[in-house]
């Protein structure tokens, strides 16, 4: 029903089922994967009005034992997830939801299922950092690389007392640049995907 995706991996269809309602992927050496794809293989939905909530288990080195984080969700209606595990935080986390299947590998760590009502999937608060890059995440790199440009550009202005003739050079007045700044932030606040058309 399920299968789970690691850039540069194999697709892994093949999820242990723990118990009737849940599911278990391997994942060696989770310190190498930043981001996970957890998706529905579209050969059986969900029950109506059910979905699953998507775990993260590794191997906490204060506790010795698992930290299993909620990640997100998928359901019929989405059917799939992408979701950020590098640089989740040890620690912080819940119960084991999956009973005992926890890996005693140090480099091993899981990927979990579990079918429950959409109901609850709503209500529940996924780890905050689980989430793969959003519209906000998106602005402020835009912003960062906006700020980055202007200060290169500003960091070679001359005023016009101090330029030398060269004619094999162009230059392009600082208020050109600040205008194409500000009209290209405005044009992201209004729409952070406008410079996908």
């Amino acid at each position: 029903m399920f299968g789970c995706l690691v850039a540069g991996r194999l697709v892994q269809t093949n999820a242990v089922q723990v118990a009737s309602d849940k599911f278990v992927f391997d994942l060696p050496e989770y310190e190498k994967v930043n981001h996970v794809v957890v998706f529905m293989l579209g050969t059986v939905p969900f029950p109506d009005g059910m979905g699953g909530a998507v775990y993260f288990s590794f191997p906490d080195p204060e506790s010795g034992g698992s930290v299993w984080q909620l990640l997100g969700f998928i359901a019929n209606d989405k059917p799939s997830a992408i979701f950020k595990i590098s640089g989740l935080k040890t620690g912080q986390g819940g119960a084991h939801p999956f009973g005992a299947v926890a890996s005693a590998t140090p480099s091993m760590a899981q990927i979990g299922v579990s079918v429950e009502p959409l109901e609850q999937l709503a209500q529940q608060t996924p780890v905050s950092g689980a989430a793969a890059s959003t519209a906000d995440t998106l602005r402020l790199f835009t912003q960062k690389m906006l700020d980055s440009l202007y200060n290169f550009a500003s960091s070679f202005a001359v005023t016009q007392g101090q330029m030398t003739p060269n004619p094999s050079e162009s230059f392009v007045p600082a208020s050109c640049i600040l205008k194409w700044y500000d009209n290209f932030q405005r044009r992201m606040n209004q729409n952070p995907n406008f410079w996908k058309n």
